[in-house]
């Protein structure tokens, strides 16, 4: 069968064997119906959602005249920007209800939950908000993104239990009615965003992101394949919840379940501590998909220059690896032991300086300095972490925050550990894929017949993912519950239910 897969800004067509399973999130099995998605439809759904909260009171029980509210929006990075998207539509129900108690325009703050990421720039304000909302805020200076180097806009909250240094977003925690808006979307880290997972890596400094984003907890055996039970998740809920303890108020949030195309399948308010297993419940029918009658031997999708971290994330190679290696957190699953990963990418050396203005020097370094394997880079996170050069870019120039590059790499190591080999198909720059430990071929069909002769024999279980970087993914798993062996999966809230 002739199959295309993402390659730089275009496809690259391949001729697979007849017998290869194809696979695209949202085609091959249904997701679960969403909410009729026109505006009036959906802001009812969110309005009744926000006054029936899960384990806190309604947000117009909490709010009253003069209170200082922030809302917690999450990024450009994930979520969907339609005219009736979750942030649009909930934004909109939040502040209507907060008015109708008394909270003035004046004393409501938008900020955006980068944490590491890019702050936003006034386009993607826009964007993500639509006109009519940015209009309202950005002219009197009440839209705002989360500087995590900003010491001025910053509190220190001490350690948890665990040992992690929690330091936040000043504005939140001085917020009389800290609102978190956000999104149950499959995810690599911790099985699914929002909740808690929303504050912790969103409004927070980078030594707090260092408590679980790094190879001490992204190596632990619970981390592969994906699941919420994992060290990874239960730092976020301590560190969401020590937040709380501190500020003196829990965080009001307004989560929606996501499908393929961004839009909302159910939506679920209140406290995150009870609202998190709900919200998961309901997510797990659209990204546990238990549907692999076989585990594969081969799997093939294709790599663009832009997905989800921007325009060149398909071609900077630390950010190739942790891509990859995302692959192997959600399906590990219906991973055959000896699996091999075929992937077409242009892998043309851009490493968009602009936006990862320290990979470059990160990636200089792994070639040298006795580094064998990503995690040996782990040393220099600090290091990295407090070069003023990175940091001033992070807060003034749009540019991911330099330790965000150390979590590529924790994760990046998790596709050498899992693979027997990985191909990278079409390289314009083929020496820097064979830099980070990956095979070379010119196309698909040749890394094929390779890998046949190597390391899967003559008659593999063929995968084929054409969509993987282009729709939201899901987790694939093994349509026998008793096949996917792993701790979530016997417990009681369980992906195989």
């Amino acid at each position: 069968m002739k199959l295309d897969f993402e390659y730089g800004n275009g496809f690259m067509s391949a001729e697979l064997p007849d017998s290869t399973d194809v696979f695209i999130p949202g085609e091959t099995v249904p997701d679960p119906p969403c909410l009729p998605q026109d505006w009036d439809s959906l802001y009812a759904a969110t309005l009744d959602s926000i006054r029936h909260p899960i384990g806190m009171p309604a947000l117009r029980d909490i709010a009253k005249a003069g209170d200082k509210v922030v809302i917690v929006i999450p990024d450009i990075v994930k979520g969907g920007n339609q005219p009736t998207s979750h942030r649009k539509v909930a934004i909109r129900a939040c502040l209507d209800e907060l008015y109708s108690v008394g909270v003035e325009k004046k004393d409501i703050l938008l900020l955006f939950s980068n944490g590491l990421h890019p702050r936003a720039t006034v386009q993607e304000m826009r964007t993500i908000l639509g006109d009519q909302l940015f209009n309202e805020f950005y002219p009197s200076g009440q839209i705002t993104s989360h500087d995590g180097e900003d010491y001025d806009h910053l509190v220190d909250l001490g350690y948890t239990a665990s040992g992690d240094h929690v330091i936040m977003n000043k504005y939140v925690f001085e917020a009389d009615v800290p609102i978190l808006i956000g999104h149950t979307q499959g995810n690599p880290y911790g099985g699914y965003s929002g909740g808690y997972k929303h504050c912790a890596t969103g409004i927070t400094h980078w030594r707090s992101i260092a408590g679980h984003h790094v190879p001490r907890v992204m190596h632990q055996s619970d981390f592969v394949p994906v699941s919420t039970n994992s060290v990874m998740r239960s730092k976020f809920d301590e560190q969401g919840m020590f937040m709380e303890e501190k500020m003196g108020r829990k965080f009001f949030c307004c989560d929606a379940v996501l499908d393929t195309k961004s839009r909302q399948i159910e939506i679920n308010s209140g406290w995150a501590k009870q609202m998190q297993p709900i919200a998961w419940a309901t997510a797990d029918k659209r990204t546990y998909v238990h549907w692999a009658e076989k585990k594969y031997d081969v799997m093939v999708f294709g790599m663009p220059t832009n997905f989800h971290y921007g325009a060149g994330m398909g071609t900077n190679p630390i950010q190739m690896m942790q891509a990859l290696s995302a692959q192997v957190i959600r399906h590990k699953r219906v991973m055959a032991d000896k699996c091999v990963f075929i992937v077409p990418s242009i892998c043309d050396g851009w490493f968009h300086d602009e936006r990862w203005p320290y990979l470059r020097e990160l990636y200089e370094m792994f070639q040298h300095d006795s580094m064998n394997i990503l995690p040996d880079m782990d040393r220099y996170g600090e290091y990295f972490a407090t070069r003023k050069e990175y940091t001033d870019k992070y807060r003034f120039a749009n540019a991911f925050h330099p330790f965000h590059g150390f979590s590529m790499m924790s994760c990046g190591h998790l596709a050498e550990e899992h693979t027997s080999a990985i191909y990278i198909v079409g390289a314009r720059e083929p020496g820097i894929a064979r830099s980070m430990g990956l095979k070379t071929r010119a196309t698909v069909e040749e890394a094929l017949a390779d890998a046949m002769k190597k390391y899967v024999g003559p008659n593999p279980n063929i995968l084929a993912l054409p969509k993987t970087f282009t729709t939201a993914a899901v987790h694939l798993c093994m349509k026998d519950p008793a096949q996917n062996s792993h701790s979530r999966d016997g417990a009681g809230h369980c992906c195989c239910g």
